[in-house]
């Protein structure tokens, strides 16, 4: 049962960030070739990290099903992108839960192979942002861990309460494992509602990125 959820789970996310990085292609006008690789990379970007952090063979390439869920969700992006009226809120959803299956997954695997559990949080956040660094990187932009955004506190918050709901509480697996990919959800939400930030170190720059 956990085997069947968690590759749910992965295959969810796959679909959430290809269409992240698909519609994050499309605002930059790219082709469809352009499409595909910016789907690719932040799919599978930060889980190719981890598992050679890891030292351990690299998932996708062991899995066809995955890359066919790319090429599949990129082409159905760029079929409907005539229907999608907000880029920009649409790539914020796919983006924001595949941030928190991905962290998930990633805290899963290192766990799997006896990693600490501090250092699996960190293992889950390059799994869940890696992905999108290198497509922000690719489409020349400053990646949003980098920003001022709520991005990655999301992830080691929501990977402290995993660890802590799996250890303390009585509550399912599966039910901790819902709960905390919601966490993520909502924290990156109320993040960007409420103008939530990390402390600045630096005056105001009118030639800053927003």
């Amino acid at each position: 049962m956990h085997e069947q959820f968690n590759f749910a789970i992965e295959v969810l996310g796959t679909i959430a960030f290809s269409m992240s990085g698909s519609f994050a292609a499309m605002q930059k006008r790219l082709d469809p070739f352009g499409v595909l690789i910016i789907a690719f990379v932040t799919s599978v970007g930060g889980g190719t990290v981890r598992d050679l952090l890891l030292d351990i063979p690299v998932f996708w390439m062991h899995d066809l099903l995955m890359c066919a869920l790319i090429i599949v969700t990129s082409v159905f992006s760029m079929v409907f992108k005539s229907l999608e009226k907000n880029f920009k809120v649409t790539l914020f959803i796919f983006d924001s839960f595949g941030l928190g299956l991905f962290t998930i997954i990633g805290i899963q695997k290192g766990l799997n192979v006896g990693i600490h559990p501090l250092i699996c949080i960190g293992l889950g956040t390059i799994t869940g942002c890696f992905g999108g660094i290198i497509r922000d990187i690719l489409l020349n932009r400053i990646p949003l861990i980098f920003r001022k955004e709520i991005y990655a506190t999301a992830c080691i918050v929501g990977g402290a309460a995993f660890l802590l709901m799996t250890k303390y509480s009585p509550l399912s697996y599966t039910f901790v494992q819902i709960f905390t990919i919601l966490l993520i959800v909502a924290i990156r939400t109320l993040a960007v509602k409420y103008h939530w930030q990390m402390p600045k170190f630096y005056g105001y720059d009118h030639n800053s990125e927003m």
